[in-house]
């Protein structure tokens, strides 16, 4: 099956057998090819070329794949991006998506997935569709890293949004505030639940319209946080 449009797909990946595989198997598929080996040139040639989407692998020299992406979305580009890793750890995946991956393979991987990924994430790009979630009168764009509230942008740091976004992608569960560290922080994050309840303090008052009785992120006596679509809740809130 052939790509009508003969999408262009820049693959970022160090090893030369790998590179050269996908390569060879996605030029069979029909997209045009773009191909680097380090970060700093995937990174240089995202910006100068534009594909339509980037192969992103995240143990590259020069610069890790995270670094790639965190730079490519710091400049406003939003082109979709399907992040690759050895790794199969699922902090790494939320790491990815939390940067604004589109999509994220673990190896090894089959390439019959891989060009059904690629194909799916185009689609969705190309038809305007957003990932969007919304609760009351908040709309949360995951992909674009936006917050709206009663059609006004509201500002949020970049680690309110992640600890917003880990919270909202896992509605009903009752999460300790060492969970939130590491799913919200990463594993490595010597933070303490006081951090937690600082941030939280901060996205209720941005977020909610009573933040003294919050109806969204609820507070879980003795455990941590949990993330409500505004149904009430008997919590300690």
């Amino acid at each position: 099956m052939t790509e009508p449009t003969a999408a262009r797909i820049l693959i970022v990946e160090d090893d030369l057998s790998i590179l050269t595989g996908l390569s060879i198997n996605l030029r069979h598929e029909g997209f045009e090819v773009l191909q680097a080996q380090d970060g700093e040139r995937g990174l240089q040639r995202a910006v100068d070329d534009a594909p339509d989407l980037v192969i992103l692998d995240v143990m590259l020299p020069a610069m890790n794949g995270f670094e790639v992406l965190k730079e490519l979305r710091r400049r406003g580009l939003r082109l979709p991006i399907v992040m690759l890793s050895a790794k199969g750890l699922e902090q790494d995946k939320i790491m990815g998506l939390d940067l604004g991956a589109d999509d994220y393979i673990s190896k090894p991987f089959g390439i019959r997935e891989l060009v059904a990924r690629v194909r799916a994430v185009l689609r969705r790009h190309r038809s305007g569709q957003t990932n969007t979630l919304g609760f009351g009168c908040v709309e949360v764009d995951l992909d674009a890293q936006r917050v709206l509230k009663s059609g006004e942008e509201v500002p949020l740091t970049a680690q309110e949004f992640r600890l917003l976004r880990y919270l909202i992608e896992h509605p009903g569960r009752a999460i300790t505030r060492q969970a939130l560290i590491e799913g919200a922080w990463g594993f490595d994050y010597q933070g303490t639940a006081r951090t937690v309840d600082n941030f939280v303090r901060n996205l209720r008052a941005k977020l909610e319209e009573d933040p003294e009785e919050p109806v969204y992120i609820l507070t879980v006596r003795g455990v941590g946080y949990r993330f409500s679509q505004g149904q009430g809740a008997l919590d300690d809130r």
